[in-house]
C-alpha cells in the first residue's frame, strides 16, 4: 500500500495541510505559504508526495520525495 499524499487546500478563508482520506486537516495556517512549509516537512519526513492546490482547488504543483521509480526531469526543485 502507498503512502497517502500531504496536500495543501483552501479552507474557509485559511490553508489547511490535509493527507489523502483523512476526515480533518492535520493543521491550519493563515497563509498558503506556511501551509506549504508544514506539508513539505511532513513529506521529507514520511518520504512521500506532496501536492499543493490554487485557491481555485485545481493543482498547481506537486512534489515527491518518496523514493520515486520515475523522476521527473524537470530541474524545478
Amino acid at each position: 500500500m502507498s503512502k497517502k499524499a500531504v496536500r495543501v487546500v483552501p479552507s474557509d478563508g485559511e490553508w489547511a495541510v490535509k493527507r489523502d482520506g483523512a476526515d480533518r486537516a492535520s493543521s491550519r495556517h493563515s497563509t498558503q505559504k506556511e501551509a506549504e512549509k508544514a506539508a513539505r516537512d511532513t513529506a521529507r519526513r514520511e518520504r512521500t508526495e506532496v501536492v499543493i492546490h490554487g485557491r481555485d482547488g485545481k493543482i498547481r504543483e506537486k512534489d515527491s520525495y518518496g523514493n520515486d521509480p520515475c523522476p521527473p526531469k524537470d530541474k524545478e526543485h
